[in-house]
């Protein structure tokens, strides 16, 4: 029995053509100095989460659905007497995809989720870290179609961050937008 593995649609682009473009576009000598994706982390801190302990099962549930992998919880690290919050006590989920299911989740934030958000004008080109890594938040998960909305309870906003080789800001700009982010003009 023979079984083939259909690669993540953005994984070959990068693969035929985005990566020769940024290699003539940046002069770079060898093709290990090409900025690529590592890692793509979803973040859902769910602070309510205190009170109210189905908030946080209903996040590590929509990240599980979103992603196609099961979500760490994370925990506070310190006490906190005005948030009324403990150490060690579970305030939110992450996941670290990479791969394969990080291209997959990419292409699916690319061409589905950022043009269901309502009165979107393009992603702002500030918000790199200053060593090539973008981070961006969404409002709400309900703009991924793997959510059912009748099923949603909460709306819950997440952070997305992807970890970029190449530690330059121009560099990780130029691989993003190769790959369809819609940045602004």
């Amino acid at each position: 029995m023979v079984t083939t593995t259909v690669q993540p649609r953005l994984r070959q682009r990068y693969a035929e053509s985005v990566r020769t473009k940024l290699r003539t576009h940046f002069q770079l000598a060898n093709v290990h100095q090409v900025p690529c994706l590592r890692k793509i982390t979803v973040n859902m801190g769910v602070g309510k989460a205190i009170e109210n302990r189905k908030r946080l099962d209903q996040a590590v549930e929509h990240l599980t659905a979103i992603t196609g992998q099961k979500p760490k919880v994370t925990v506070a690290r310190r006490s906190e007497a005005n948030f009324k919050l403990r150490e060690g006590q579970a305030i939110g989920a992450k996941v670290d995809l990479r791969g394969a299911r990080m291209y997959e989740f990419l292409d699916r934030l690319i061409s589905v989720v950022i043009p269901r958000i309502r009165d979107f004008r393009g992603i702002a080109r500030n918000s790199f870290d200053g060593r090539g890594n973008f981070s961006m938040g969404l409002a709400e998960q309900s703009l991924f179609p793997e959510l059912p909305l009748d099923k949603v309870e909460f709306t819950q906003g997440m952070d997305i961050t992807m970890v970029i080789s190449g530690g330059s800001d121009e560099m990780s700009l130029e691989l993003l937008s190769e790959l369809g982010m819609p940045f602004k003009r």
